[in-house]
């Protein structure tokens, strides 16, 4: 028998088999819906969470309580605690907040910078455009994380140090992707008309070609928040980013290689799906977008 997703229909009207149009819009829409709101409602409760919890309940950095030595997750305790006694979801929260901190001030910066950087080489063109690029393709050649690293060892350990090392180091893509955009806005018909119009080469980007790439700019900035957190927690448990006492998720799960190997499996998990939640449903959200920005085909020919 054939395969019904096969199988060639006859037309009625002219008695001929032929293939068979499917539309999956309607298929493609639900499931993108529910990525949305599965990302979103993620997203949100990430951001109450880290909003609410620290006015509300405060963490002494400094506490010790071997007594409470890891515990496992009881109701006192949800996530249990940690190998000094402290508890490990108030510390998670934390974590999270330090990590979310550094995504966002970095993406941001860097998004910016990146923007300036590829929209001034595509607008100015020639020798400018070739200099930079070649600059961008330069320091692309190195790893982020060794960049990262030299940067944070200039400074002592602290959030700061961690932003300004991810800002510096991942502002390369954005500035290609922002060249390339106002590249292809350069040969549209009403750049040409304001340019014809006796509109100056700095007016022309500010005026028309950067509000273009402000959607691509901003996709890139989402993009770029989950990397950072990832970056940032990469130099903790490295020991190069936030001090090892402060609550940090790359520190927690640092700290937690012990335990684990001691068979305490909760000092590492929650650590862990507190960094993968948030960056999978910040990641959820800026999919939507691109499909938004570069629609697919909504029908496709089933043979």
């Amino acid at each position: 028998m054939a395969d019904p997703l096969t199988q060639a229909t006859t037309d009625p009207r002219t008695g001929t088999a032929g293939p068979v149009w499917r539309s999956h819009g309607r298929t493609r829409r639900s499931t993108r819906t529910v990525r949305l709101t599965v990302s979103a409602v993620l997203t949100a409760a990430v951001v109450l969470a880290v909003l609410i919890v620290p006015p509300l309940v405060q963490l002494d950095e400094t506490a010790v309580d071997l007594s409470q030595k890891l515990q496992p997750p009881s109701w006192v305790h949800p996530f249990g605690t940690d190998d000094v006694g402290r508890d490990l979801l108030l510390r998670c929260v934390y974590g999270l907040r330090i990590s979310l901190l550094v995504g966002l001030v970095a993406a941001l910066v860097a998004t910016v910078v990146g923007t300036l950087v590829g929209a001034a080489a595509a607008a100015f063109g020639g020798w400018a455009d070739r200099i930079v690029m070649r600059l961008v393709d330069t320091f692309s050649s190195v790893p982020h994380l060794l960049l990262g690293i030299f940067v944070v060892a200039m400074f002592r350990p602290g959030v700061w140090p961690v932003i300004a090392s991810v800002a510096l180091t991942h502002w390369l893509s954005t500035a290609r992707i922002v060249r390339s955009e106002v590249l292809s806005l350069r040969s549209r018909p009403y750049v040409d008309a304001a340019i014809s119009g006796g509109a100056g080469r700095w007016r022309v980007t500010v005026r028309h070609l950067l509000p273009g790439v402000l959607p691509q700019a901003g996709l890139a900035a989402v993009l770029m928040v989950p990397h950072a957190m990832w970056h940032e927690s990469a130099l903790s448990f490295l020991g190069l980013g936030l001090p090892t006492h402060q609550a940090s998720l790359g520190n927690l799960v640092q700290s937690a290689r012990g335990s684990l190997l001691a068979g305490d499996w909760w000092p590492t998990l929650f650590p862990g799906l507190f960094l993968i939640v948030p960056t999978l449903a910040i990641a959820g959200l800026a999919g939507v977008w691109r499909e938004r920005l570069n629609p697919r085909r909504k029908s496709e020919l089933m043979l």
